[in-house]
This record gives C-alpha cells, sequence and structure tokens, in this order.
C-alpha cells in the first residue's frame, strides 16, 4: 500500500508540474493576445485625436484674417484673439497662436491668460524653423511659458510666393493620460529616438529607451526641448518591476505618420494566479481520490473557459464598439479635406449670386434678383446636406435597424468621397435608378461605414485613371451591393487573410478595415465576401431585404 501511495503521490506531483507550467504557458499567451488587440485600440484612439487636431492649422492658414493680420493689418487682433479663444475650448487645443515671419506671436487663444504667447518669440523652436522652411512641421515640448509637455502642429502661412508666418496649435493630453492611468498597467508613447512623451506614468516622461544612446544626443537641444540635458533611462519592468511583483509584458504599436510607437505594459499576475490555483486544485483532488482527478481537471478547465470566454466577449464588445467608432473617424478625416473644397465651392458662390442680387435689385432688375436668390437657397441647401452628413456619419452610437433605402447609403457615400474620386480621376458606374430603390432592413451609419470603406481600398487598388462599378442584384431573401474595380486583383496570400485582424497590404494600414467592416455586416443579419475568380477585386454586401 506505501508503494501505490507512493506512485500516486509521485504521479500527482508530475501531473501537478505539468498541469501548472501548462496553464501558464495558455495564461501568458492569453494575456499577450488581450494585451496586443489593447494596444491596437489606444493606438487608433491617439491616432485619431492627431488627425483631428491636424486639420485645424490648415484651415487656419486659409483663414483671410489670418493673413489679413501677418500681412500687416494690425485692426483685427481682438477678434482674432477671440476667434482662437471659441476655437481652442471648441476642439479641446491647449493652444491656437500666430506668428510672424520671425517668430513673434501676434495673436493666441490665451490672450486673456497670465501666460498668453502673444509677443512671445518662439523663432527659435525646431517646428517654427521647419515649418517656415518646409511648409509644415510638427515637435514634442516641454511649454516655456507654461512649463506643460505638448505636441505642437505647426503650418505656415503664404501669400503667393511670399511666407508670412505660421498657425500653431498645441495639443497636451492630460485626460487621456489620467484615461490611460486608470485602465492600465503602464502605457507610454516614444518618439523616432526613443524618448518618452506621452505617458501614463507622469515620472516617466522625457526618459528613453535607448541609454547607450545618450551620449551621442545634442544636451543643449535636449534642454531647451524637454527641460533635461541627460534624459535618464526607463526603468527595466523585466526584472524587479515596482508596479508589481511579477514582469511585465510589453507590446508595441506605431503610430505613424509622426514615427511614435505606443508601448503598453500589461501585468499577467492575474490570469498566473488562476492558474496556480487551478493547477493547485487539481492536485488536492488528485491526491484525495486518483480516480477523480481527471474528470476535476476537466470541470476546472471547463469552468476558467467559461469564466475566460465571459470575460473575453465583454471585452470584445467594448474593443469592438472603439475600432468602429475609429475606423469610421479616421475614414471621416481622409474624406474631410474633399468635403471642405464641396463646401467652399457653394459658400463661394452665395457670395457672388448675393453680391450680384443687391446689384440687381439696386438696378430695378427685381426677376433676375429673385432668380439669384433662388439659386443661393439651391446651394445652401446643397451645403446643408452636406453637414447632416457629417453629422450622421461621425455620430458615435447607431440607430436601432430600420427600413434604408439602398440609394441614401450609395449618395451619402458619393457625397463623402466625390472629391477624393474627382481628384484621383476615377470613372464610378452606379446602379441604374429602379435598382437603386430598393430598400433593405440595416441601420444607415453601419451600411454606409462599410460602403465607404469598399470604395475607399478601390480607389487606393486602381490609382488615378481607374474604374470602379457598384452594383446591385437581389438573391432570396438579400440585396447584394457589389463593388469591383479594375485593380492589380488579390493574391491568393491576401484572398486568405483579407478577413483576419491587422492583415493589410497598406503601409500605414491597420488591417482592421475589412474585420470591422464584415462585423458590422454580420450584426446586421448579413455579410461582407469577396471574390477571387474575376479580374481586379469584388467584394459584395448581402444585407436583408424588407
Amino acid at each position: 500500500m506505501s508503494i501505490i501511495g507512493g506512485l500516486i503521490l509521485i504521479g500527482g506531483l508530475l501531473a501537478y508540474i505539468g498541469l501548472d507550467r501548462t496553464m501558464r504557458n495558455a495564461a501568458l499567451a492569453e494575456a499577450r493576445k488581450v494585451a496586443a488587440a489593447d494596444a491596437a485600440t489606444l493606438s487608433a484612439g491617439l491616432r485619431s485625436e492627431l488627425e483631428k487636431f491636424s486639420l485645424v492649422p490648415l484651415v487656419l492658414a486659409e483663414d483671410p484674417q489670418v493673413r489679413d493680420l501677418l500681412a500687416g493689418d494690425a485692426g483685427n487682433e481682438k477678434i482674432l484673439n477671440r476667434r482662437l479663444e471659441e476655437l481652442a475650448a471648441q476642439t479641446g487645443a491647449a493652444a491656437i497662436y500666430l506668428t510672424d515671419a520671425k517668430g513673434t506671436t501676434l495673436s493666441a487663444s490665451n490672450w486673456q491668460l497670465p501666460t498668453s504667447f502673444v509677443g512671445s518669440n518662439y523663432g527659435f523652436r525646431r517646428y517654427f524653423v521647419r515649418a517656415m522652411a518646409r511648409g509644415s512641421a510638427t515637435q514634442f515640448a516641454l511649454g516655456t511659458v507654461s512649463r506643460r509637455p505638448g505636441l505642437y502642429i505647426a503650418q505656415r502661412v503664404d501669400n503667393g510666393d511670399r511666407k508670412l508666418g505660421i498657425v500653431a496649435v498645441k495639443v497636451e493630453f492630460d485626460r487621456l493620460e489620467t484615461g490611460w492611468h486608470d485602465a492600465t498597467a503602464g502605457v507610454f508613447v516614444t518618439d523616432a529616438d526613443g524618448v518618452v512623451l506621452v505617458t501614463s506614468n507622469p515620472n516617466w516622461r522625457f526618459h528613453t529607451i535607448r541609454p547607450r544612446d545618450s551620449a551621442k544626443r545634442d544636451k543643449s537641444a535636449d534642454q531647451l526641448q524637454f527641460g533635461l540635458s541627460n534624459l535618464p533611462p526607463m526603468p527595466d519592468f523585466a526584472a524587479d518591476s515596482t508596479l508589481v511583483s511579477t514582469s511585465l509584458i510589453e507590446t508595441k504599436q506605431p503610430i505613424s505618420p509622426n514615427g511614435w510607437d505606443l508601448h503598453l505594459l500589461a501585468d499577467p499576475s492575474p490570469r498566473l494566479s488562476a492558474a496556480n490555483a487551478n493547477a493547485r486544485l487539481a492536485l488536492i483532488l488528485g491526491l484525495v481520490a486518483a480516480f477523480l482527478v481527471g474528470g476535476g481537471i476537466v470541470l476546472t478547465m471547463r469552468r476558467r473557459e467559461a469564466r475566460a470566454e465571459a470575460q473575453l466577449s465583454e471585452r470584445t464588445a467594448k474593443l469592438r464598439d472603439q475600432l468602429q467608432q475609429a475606423n469610421r473617424l479616421a475614414i471621416l478625416g481622409q474624406v474631410t479635406a474633399g468635403v471642405g473644397h464641396e463646401i467652399r465651392q457653394p459658400v463661394a458662390a452665395v457670395r457672388v449670386f448675393a453680391e450680384s442680387g443687391s446689384r440687381l435689385i439696386a438696378a430695378g432688375d427685381a426677376a433676375s434678383a429673385e432668380e439669384n436668390f433662388g439659386k443661393i437657397v439651391s446651394l445652401t441647401e446643397r451645403i446643408g446636406k452636406i453637414t447632416d452628413e457629417l453629422r450622421l456619419f461621425s455620430r458615435r452610437t447607431p440607430s436601432q435597424p430600420r427600413d434604408v433605402l439602398i440609394d441614401e447609403v450609395v449618395e451619402g457615400a458619393m457625397l463623402l468621397l466625390g472629391e477624393r474620386i474627382q481628384k484621383s480621376n476615377i470613372v464610378v458606374k452606379l446602379p441604374d435608378a429602379p435598382a437603386m430603390q430598393t430598400i433593405v432592413r440595416g441601420e444607415h451609419v453601419g451600411l454606409e461605414q462599410v460602403l465607404m470603406n469598399l470604395i475607399q481600398n478601390a480607389i487606393d487598388a486602381t490609382g488615378v485613371g481607374g474604374r470602379i462599378e457598384i452594383a446591385i442584384t437581389r438573391q432570396d431573401n438579400r440585396c447584394l451591393l457589389t463593388v469591383s474595380d479594375n485593380g492589380p486583383g488579390l493574391t491568393d496570400q491576401q484572398f486568405e487573410s483579407m478577413f483576419q485582424p491587422f492583415a493589410t497590404t497598406k503601409p500605414e494600414g491597420l488591417g482592421l478595415g475589412l474585420v470591422i467592416s464584415q462585423e458590422i455586416m454580420r450584426n446586421l443579419g448579413g455579410d461582407l465576401t469577396a471574390d477571387a475568380s474575376r479580374a481586379g477585386a469584388s467584394f459584395t454586401m448581402m444585407v436583408p431585404l424588407v
């Protein structure tokens, strides 16, 4: 009996060691997978934030009041100060300001604060020098007045060949960093040189992940930019971490076009503790009764898998919503410049018709003036239609499924992408009028997001002078909305991986557009498929009919 007991004990110990190692490896693999998904979500959110603020200096550089002030018209400083103050409050920018060609600030959103930039000279800043030379520039630095860190985005203001000065926006990341601190074990963003810029832990800011290169750095430039002449190294989280008793998992995601990298530190200790607890429970059950070991292990693993699946489902639902919104904002950022052009043309025409109408009234030609005012009404309706479409598309919370006219979805996508299609000289063949009157059961914003993803992919594939065809057919109780192009088509490898996360052929792509689009279609009771049997690429949205 003692020999049998010893064999059972040895067998139980061996089983415990093997089971513990297996569970630890599985827990670590699961932790790395979740960390990679979280890092992708955080980087997409930060990228959307940067794209939003990058539009502000571009628009202001074309503003007539900005150009007039930089050209020497000193009569509108107060008006422009108030405009910049309101714009900073609306966008959440820390500061928006204008400098002349020598770097002296003429107008700023913080003009009423003790830390006002007005009168300060920033000609020594790298973003000013590069923006004046290249047209635009960015730089993350410590504020010389506020001593608060932030990203400076600068755009040169030109009047013909004359360089008048720059428009600059300072972006601070306090709210973003607070959210990171509350939700993660640690996250930080480094620049191309490995210097920490944005971080959930303020003590890490302006540390470097490449301490060996510190001797090669320009100490005076670092003192001017970061307030430190010697950048300290980041702590080694792989051993003796001060945050937790277990080594942290580091996941990195690139953020272009700034050359930044987002580093997410994930703590696997809860999963490892759960794995150890399950292994100990299996050992106890094995010592109590050998014949219950198998059943106990199976039961424990099933319970663990059920809990993990429930947690993963909840996390996946949250991440799916964040990724869908990030994808929608990314699309919106790409089409904003084109929409701005679409709006500027009607606004210019409205002004011309209004001025002409005033002269016609003065001349007594009421009929011609009335015709001009009718044209103004038509143009304002177009502007309203464009802005309504933007507001609908950018809405975060989707509406409930309803009866949707396919014509509304196609028209909305073409309205937002029209300028890009025109610039690329691409021919788009639309379905005939009867087909466009098809009514489906779906959600307008979701369908439009998927269609815009497919059309933008087709534009990227065909290039200048390409051809895109949108076709509508019926199949049983579904409407098939197909987007085809005459591009190079898909390789077998691309076809096999196109609906897998992070699989992309674009240098700066995240590889989530088609994944999110397919998920949207399946949530609506449909699907998104691809056809590899024909020239070019062809994707089909399957939408339930009413």
